[in-house]
């Protein structure tokens, strides 16, 4: 019986891997949520509370988490926090690596969906990071866990999206030759380490002299 060339094969394509992969990091990122909105809690108390991760005028989570950054989503005179809607966007994505785990074919615009909710969460952590690198100049330790757990997060639904879920499909119903190569020749790993890489360069050219300080 002839394979089809768009069928990925192998642990690493299968559901067990990328979506633990996927649950580790959302579990992650949901932790460090948490962490940030019990931070956000105790600077509503204490305005001029010291964090544990104040290190400096560069590396503090404090001096992040009091810009207008920190709480972009308002109705009227409410303001919420980043960190209460990571909890509810992470608690989502740990369902849905469970879901992955149990081997369960969802419809596919349901994993249309996800994977963009996905794209969304990467891309405002992305924005948010930004934001501290180039315009408020302050690291935030747990900021940065969470930027690279919601990246590897990202990483492991795109390839569970296509492995798992058939994702794109073409007109016959399966993934494209080409996106399938991608993944069946380990190419994925090779960007994926050079986007962790170019990631953590960044952060050094910007911010490196005070991280060593």
């Amino acid at each position: 019986m002839e394979i089809s060339q768009t069928k990925l094969i192998g642990f690493r394509h299968s559901s067990q891997w990328t979506y633990a992969v996927m649950l580790i990091a959302s579990t992650i990122a949901l932790v460090v949520s948490f962490i940030l909105s019990a931070d956000t809690l105790q600077l509503a108390r204490n305005p001029s509370a010291s964090l544990g991760c104040d290190v400096n005028a560069v590396i503090s989570c404090s001096t992040v988490a009091q810009s207008w950054q920190a709480e972009i989503v308002k109705f009227g005179s409410l303001s919420y926090p980043n960190a209460f809607f990571g909890i509810a966007a992470e608690s989502v994505f740990v369902t849905i690596a469970v879901i992955g785990l149990a081997r369960v074919r969802v419809p596919r615009w349901f994993a249309a969906c996800t994977w963009l909710g996905g794209l969304a969460a990467l891309a405002y952590s992305y924005w948010l990071s930004s934001q501290s690198l180039f315009v408020i100049h302050a690291l935030c330790p747990w900021c940065l866990t969470l930027m690279f757990s919601t990246t590897i997060q990202f990483m492991a639904l795109s390839h569970a999206t296509v492995a798992e879920q058939g994702l794109p499909a073409g007109k016959d119903g399966e993934v494209s030759s080409g996106l399938a190569k991608y993944y069946r020749l380990n190419i994925d790993l090779m960007i994926d380490v050079l986007w962790i890489v170019a990631i953590v360069v960044l952060i050094l050219v910007t911010e490196g002299a005070a991280l060593f300080a």
